[in-house]
């Protein structure tokens, strides 16, 4: 089977059959399997703390709830939530524990999620009611969240937006990737605060970390991260010379006039 990647090239992939909706990654770390358009939850258990990375969508609240329970956990049990970044997909049902729980999201991301920028998150391109939270804990790249028994190292890597956030957990090698990169190498979009240069700059980042499971915020996992992890670099030089190419052809047809500096169509 024959898989497009977001870059206009073609991998060979094979995706597994429907997965579970909840599935033990390892001792104590679960997925809980998207309900479209949202994205994974991943829950980590840890002795001081539990965790949950991302929230999913507003409208699938009920469901997250009731996958808590299957685990044994009440949303007053969550203690942290950490959030990739800023779009609706993944912060929907961020409202309903924001009361009892730390809510953390990279600092350009809170910013926006603070100022509710309904434009930003996506809310208003796909018409979805928002319930607003606030961000407690703004992280700067390279913060470490301690969970007793497991560390998370935050690790900016903006491209899809400019507030995009990994979560790696060194001692198992897990990359909690979100929208930044996907099982097969794959890339996401670049959305209006991203770009395509830091995109490059972030896969390379990633690129030399020890990782050895890929758990990204759609899709399915990945147990070849020595393989997707170049072909994520590949992806995003591709990307980067197809922009190149379109910039260039779009200059020809413009002039620069006057001193502020706007473009404005040839007569």
């Amino acid at each position: 089977m024959k898989r497009e990647n977001r870059t206009g090239g073609e991998q060979d992939a094979s995706p597994p059959t429907e997965p579970s909706r909840i599935i033990e990654i390892g001792p104590d770390i679960y997925q809980f399997h998207s309900e479209k358009p949202g994205s994974h939850i991943y829950l980590i258990r840890g002795r001081s703390k539990n965790v949950l990375i991302d929230t999913g969508t507003t409208s699938h609240f009920p469901l997250l709830k009731e996958r808590l329970s299957d685990v044994g956990l009440r949303v007053r049990d969550i203690h942290l939530v950490l959030l990739t970044h800023e779009h609706f997909d993944h912060i929907g049902a961020t409202t309903f524990f924001h009361k009892t729980a730390v809510v953390a999201a990279h600092r350009l991301a809170a910013n926006k999620l603070d100022l509710q920028d309904d434009f930003v998150t996506l809310n208003k391109y796909y018409n979805v009611p928002s319930k607003p939270f606030w961000v407690d804990v703004w992280l700067e790249d390279g913060a470490v969240i301690e969970l007793g028994n497991r560390r998370l190292r935050t690790v900016h890597t903006p491209g899809h937006t400019s507030g995009c956030v990994c979560y790696f957990e060194p001692d198992e090698g897990l990359l909690f990737s979100g929208d930044t990169v996907f099982a097969g190498g794959t890339l996401s979009d670049v959305a209006g605060s991203g770009s395509v240069s830091d995109y490059m700059e972030s896969v390379q980042r990633l690129n030399n970390l020890r990782v050895k499971k890929i758990l990204p915020g759609h899709g399915w996992a990945s147990d070849t991260p020595e393989e997707d992890m170049p072909r994520a670099v590949e992806n995003a030089r591709e990307l980067l010379n197809d922009s190149m190419v379109f910039f260039e052809a779009f200059i020809k047809t413009r002039k620069l006039e006057g001193q502020g500096g706007y473009w404005r169509q040839k007569p």
